[in-house]
C-alpha cells in the first residue's frame, strides 16, 4: 500500500524577498514522500498564510490521510491547497518511478520542452529596485512586486534600470479600483505587458466595469476550476499555481478549462525549491507567461536541481522528479 510521510525543509533566500504583505528571508516548505514497494516519489508545497495555511496545519492534513490513497481518491480527500499539492505531486512521481516511465508519459502528454520564466523583483525603495532591475536587465521578462500607494516611482525606476525588458506588474491585491484606474495608463506608457491581481479577491467586481488597456490576470481570485465562473468579464488571464490548485492533477484540468473559456494562461509559483517547480514546468508547457523562478531566488536548492540557463528552465532530471 502507498504510504505518505511529510517533513519540513528550509531554504535560505539569496536576499530578502518582499511583497505588499510582508518580507521573508527563507523559504519554508513541506516535502511529502510517497512509498510503495521499492519505489519512492516526492512532492513539495509552500503553506501560505494568505489562504489560512501554516506548516502545522498542512502537516496535519497530510498526516491525516489514510494509507493506500490513490491520486484520484486524493482529489476528494483534501480541498485545493498546499497539502493536496505536495501529496498529488508525490503520487505522480511515485507512479512514474514505479512504472519506469516519465511523468508526462503517464499523463499522456508530449515530452516537455524548456520554458522561459519571468524573474521577480521584490518590493523595495525605488533606487534599490532600479539597481536590481539593472543587474538583470539582460533577462527577457521581469515581474515587479508592487501594491502600495507609492508605486509609480518604483515602476519608473525599474523601467529606467531595464529599458528594453518586458515587464509584468503584480499588485498582490494591494490597490483599490481608483488607484488601478489612475495607474493603468502609466502602466501602458511604460510598456507593462500584464498586471496581476490589482484588486483584492472577493472585492474585484469593479474589474468588469474598468477599462482593460492591458491584460489583467487573476491570481488570488483563481484557485481551481470552481473559480472560473466568477472571473468572467473581470480577468483576461489566470495564474495557475499548484499550491492553489492542489497539485498537478487539478492544474492540468484548470489549464484546459480556462483555455476552453478563452482565458490566457500564466503558470506561476510560490517561493520554493526545484522540487516544487518540476511539476509546474510540465503544466507550464504552452502557457503565454511562465513564472517559475523560485529556485533563482534561493541561496541553496535541492540536489539535483532544475537546470536554469539565464531565464530558460529545462525539464527536470528524473532523479529530481517525474
Amino acid at each position: 500500500m502507498t504510504r505518505l510521510t511529510v517533513a519540513a525543509d528550509t531554504f535560505r533566500l539569496a536576499q530578502t524577498f518582499t511583497i505588499s504583505r510582508g518580507s521573508r528571508t527563507e523559504a519554508k516548505v513541506l516535502t511529502v514522500t510517497a512509498t510503495q514497494g521499492g519505489a519512492t516519489g516526492r512532492g513539495e508545497c509552500v503553506p501560505y498564510a494568505r489562504y489560512g495555511e501554516s506548516l502545522d496545519s498542512v502537516t496535519a492534513q497530510i498526516e491525516g490521510l489514510p494509507e493506500g490513497l490513490t491520486r484520484a481518491a486524493l482529489q476528494e480527500a483534501l480541498p485545493p491547497g498546499a497539502a493536496r499539492n505536495a501529496a498529488d505531486c508525490a503520487l505522480w512521481d511515485l507512479e512514474a518511478k514505479a512504472s519506469g516511465r516519465r511523468v508526462w508519459e503517464v499523463a499522456g502528454l508530449p515530452a516537455p520542452r524548456p520554458v522561459t520564466t519571468a524573474f521577480t523583483l521584490s518590493l523595495d525603495a525605488p533606487e534599490a529596485m532600479r539597481a536590481a532591475a539593472a543587474r538583470v536587465a539582460y533577462l527577457p521578462l521581469l515581474k515587479i512586486k508592487l501594491g502600495t500607494p507609492e508605486d509609480m516611482p518604483r515602476l519608473e525606476a525599474v523601467r529606467q534600470g531595464a529599458p528594453n525588458t518586458h515587464l509584468i506588474v503584480d499588485a498582490n491585491e494591494g490597490w483599490t479600483a481608483e488607484v488601478y484606474s489612475d495607474l493603468a495608463p502609466h502602466l501602458v506608457r511604460l510598456g507593462v505587458d500584464l498586471v496581476e491581481q490589482p484588486l483584492p479577491a472577493g472585492d474585484d467586481a469593479m474589474l468588469s466595469e474598468i477599462a482593460h488597456p492591458l491584460p489583467v490576470c487573476a491570481d488570488e481570485s483563481c484557485h481551481d476550476r470552481a473559480s472560473l465562473p466568477a472571473l468572467k468579464g473581470r480577468y483576461d488571464m489566470v495564474n495557475v499555481k499548484l499550491d492553489k490548485t492542489g497539485g498537478l492533477t487539478e492544474a492540468l484540468a484548470l489549464v484546459a478549462a480556462a483555455r476552453a473559456e478563452g482565458y490566457g494562461i500564466m503558470l506561476g509559483c510560490m517561493v520554493g525549491s526545484s522540487l516544487a517547480m518540476a511539476p509546474a514546468h510540465l503544466a507550464a508547457q504552452g502557457a503565454e507567461v511562465v513564472d517559475i523562478d523560485g529556485p533563482m531566488l534561493l541561496a541553496e536548492d535541492r540536489h539535483p536541481a532544475l537546470r536554469f540557463e539565464g531565464a530558460q528552465v529545462h525539464p527536470p532530471d528524473p532523479e529530481l522528479w517525474g
